[in-house]
This record gives structure tokens, sequence and C-alpha cells, in this order.
């Protein structure tokens, strides 16, 4: 199973995305914890943490902009590959992710959920390096992709992406995580679908 969308809130498709007038571009993202690089795709992944406060969280900052505008982003599972785990046949593992997008006065916009499995490598987006230089990999790499599409009302210039809790299931039990500065989820690819000013 690569992902279930089960999407909360004012989540929507980006039907309007190609209206007149419209420019979908990369935006801006402010990222406090970097996973890392994609070895395969080059892609820079970033690490969404639990947290309360939304500046504390992924920071979208918009260019200027008339009206409303649709920020879309994948979201991802974390996984740490275990090649041990996984060749001895224990390294099953579901995850399901629950973030918030807000905007800086914690108002919460919109809600997003990835749900994913991991039972071999080929489950993996991709992997980043260890970030020392020494071309070795993470351990910890990307799982399952929702590409989510969130309408911002006009008047906002940044939202903030934050945690909410990650659900585990393995074979040995399942564990619930929503503590505070606790990676949770990972995110890329960040667009912005806008009317310029």
């Amino acid at each position: 199973m690569t992902g279930l969308r089960v999407l909360i809130g004012v989540l929507a498709l980006a039907a309007g995305a190609a209206a007149q007038g419209r420019e979908a571009e990369p935006v801006e993202v402010r990222c406090p914890s970097v996973l890392g690089v994609g070895v395969a795709t080059e892609v820079p992944f970033c690490d969404i943490e639990v947290q309360n406060d939304p500046v504390l969280g992924v920071r979208v900052v918009l260019p200027p902009h008339r009206g409303e505008a649709t920020l879309a982003f994948d979201l991802h599972n974390r996984h740490a590959y275990s090649e041990t785990e996984t060749r001895a046949g224990r390294a099953y593992t579901q995850y399901q992710a629950s973030i918030a997008v807000a905007t800086m006065e914690g108002e919460v916009i919109a809600r997003g959920i990835v749900l994913s499995e991991f039972r071999s490598a080929g489950d993996l987006i991709d992997r980043v390096g260890d970030g020392a230089g020494s071309g070795a990999l993470s351990a910890v790499a990307p799982i399952g992709v929702e590409r989510l599409f969130v309408t911002l009302p006009a008047g906002i210039d940044q939202v903030s992406v934050v945690g909410q809790s990650l659900d585990v299931l393995r074979a040995d039990g399942r564990d619930t995580f929503n503590t505070a500065g606790r990676p949770i989820a990972v995110m890329s690819n960040a667009t912005l679908s806008y009317r310029p000013r």
C-alpha cells in the first residue's frame, strides 16, 4: 500500500491552479530540521516535528499575491531502515502521521494524514546522506507519499506545517508519538499556485 488519502479540513484538489492569471512555482520553505537531500532524486526532504507553537514548525513563505493561493506539497512518513531486520523478515512497519497547516497565529487551516507500510527497501522513496560528507547513507528515509493541496485564505503571507501525532504498528505492538519536538513526517516538493500582485 503506497498511501491512503485521508484529508481533513480545507484540503482541495488543485483544479483552480490552472486558472487564468495563476502561477505555480516552488515556494520558499524554512525548514528547522532537514532530513537530507535524496541521493537518487536530489530532492530536499524536510522533517516535520510535533509542535504546539507554529513559529517552531516548517514555515512556508508566500510571495506577494492577490486573493487565495493553493499550497501543494508531498507528505511522507519516516522509516528507520535496517538491512538486518529486512533480511530477517522482521521489518514490517505501518505508519500513520497526522499534520496541520496553520497560520502563524495558530489557526488551523487544514489537516492531512499520510499512511504507508514498509516491507522492503523498494518501499523507500529515496535514501539521504548521513550529513557527514562521508558518502554513507542515513538510516532514516522517506516512505510513502501523499500530495496534499491546501487552499490558503487571502491576506496570509506565511503558514506553518506542524506535526500532530504518529501511530506506528509493528509485529510486536503499536506505539503513538505526540511529544513536542519529535520528527514524525517529512515534506518535499512544495509549490504555490497564486495570482501575482
